[in-house]
């Protein structure tokens, strides 16, 4: 059996080699040519896989080690009878911190509180219910939409569109990029969109780049509307505009969901995706030796601080947004390189969180993001 594997997924050197003769290519490689009597390829959704890929080779099986599959033609596929898998929720903790580094940076650097501020989360699948639940245990509001989960589960748990965008003060997109049907989200965030919103509301933008149309959020950025906004996905990535990037408050390299777990979670799913098709042995197989932090305890002290403040130095331990963003200003044209580079960041229950004078209330909250506590006085 031949495989033909993105060079840049972590952790699989070595896994499928006693099954197979397996080949690591970057991703600009994986063309047509060099996948044609391959078996199967393991990408990222950097690779299309559309007939130009497609067409005249051997392939059976896609194996996707990320959570979106906006980049496989499923209908082609489906034609040519070739089975594709992607990675559902594999990174959705990851992304979840990552949020939580951008509510905490929008409410510190523009003055505010999050606690019951209205947060509106567009797209409630595996990410967006987990922010849901970060969204609580800060203290925020929460509001729902999810047309397609609405249809099938009823109206109870969701609000209209109109409802997120006149009472939200932030704005979370966690939505699969769609061209077409009632669910369409190619550009969904257009100048109509951002208008509508309540004034001074920012919005997050973690899903695909292409849900928003850029020239229309750049011209309302420039009118003074929104409150702000943080972009970690972008239109014509790894093109990203320039002149977009120096308007918003951060933006990052489509890192959100990068954590060690997350990618650990991606390529697991595929191996396994790919065990379980060829009747190999690694139905169970999951990454050992994942890296661990440079700071796996985190000693706060929490005397005359409030709540959130002492949340946001925690979370900024574990995860600072504003250093992708840093990186990122210095060398746009360096997206992708960022990206291969991207340092060791762990998920929350990595950490353990030593406090000092913390309240039991405040333990609860930590507890219910993840992080492994212990309160002294």
């Amino acid at each position: 059996m031949k495989i033909v594997a993105d060079d840049k997924i972590p952790f699989l050197k070595g896994v499928l080699e006693p099954y197979s003769n397996l080949r690591y290519l970057p991703d600009f490689l994986i063309t047509n040519k060099e996948i044609r009597d391959a078996d199967a390829i393991i990408i990222r959704t950097v690779t299309k896989c559309n007939d130009k890929l497609l067409e005249g080779t051997a392939v059976k099986f896609i194996a996707s080690a990320s959570i979106g599959f906006d980049n496989i033609d499923t209908e082609y596929c489906r034609k040519y009878n070739i089975t594709w898998t992607n990675a559902p929720g594999c990174n959705s903790s990851s992304v979840q911190q990552y949020i939580a580094s951008a509510l905490l940076h929008f409410a510190k650097h523009h003055s505010f509180r999050l606690s019951n501020k209205t947060l509106g989360i567009v797209g409630v699948g595996n990410v967006g219910k987990k922010v849901a639940g970060l969204a609580t245990t800060l203290g925020m509001n929460v509001l729902l939409n999810d047309p397609p989960r609405e249809r099938v589960e009823g109206k109870k748990d969701f609000d209209i569109l109109e409802q997120i965008l006149t009472e939200s003060n932030i704005i979370s997109l966690h939505v699969p990029l769609t061209k077409k049907g009632i669910d369409k989200t190619y550009h969904m965030v257009d100048k109509q969109f951002l208008q509508k919103m309540n004034p001074g509301c920012y919005i997050i933008n973690s899903s695909r780049g292409s849900v928003i149309n850029e020239l229309d959020l750049m011209k309302v950025v420039q009118s003074g509307k929104p409150g702000g906004v943080i972009l970690d996905v972008w239109e014509h990535e790894p093109d990203i505009n320039p002149e977009l990037l120096n308007l918003i408050d951060i933006g990052t390299p489509h890192i959100a969901g990068y954590s060690q777990e997350g990618k650990a979670n991606g390529t697991s799913m595929s191996v396994r995706a790919i065990s379980k098709f060829f009747n190999l042995e690694l139905d169970k197989w999951f990454p050992e030796n994942i890296p661990q932090p440079d700071n796996p305890e985190i000693e706060v002290d929490c005397t005359g601080k409030s709540e959130e403040d002492i949340i946001r130095e925690i979370i900024h331990s574990t995860y600072s947004i504003e250093k992708d963003d840093a990186r990122l200003r210095q060398s746009p044209e360096k997206f992708e390189d960022i990206r291969g580079k991207y340092p060791v960041r762990r998920e929350f229950p990595a950490f353990k969180v030593i406090l000092k004078n913390g309240t039991s209330g405040l333990l609860e909250k930590l507890e219910a993001l993840g992080f492994r506590v212990r309160n002294y006085s």
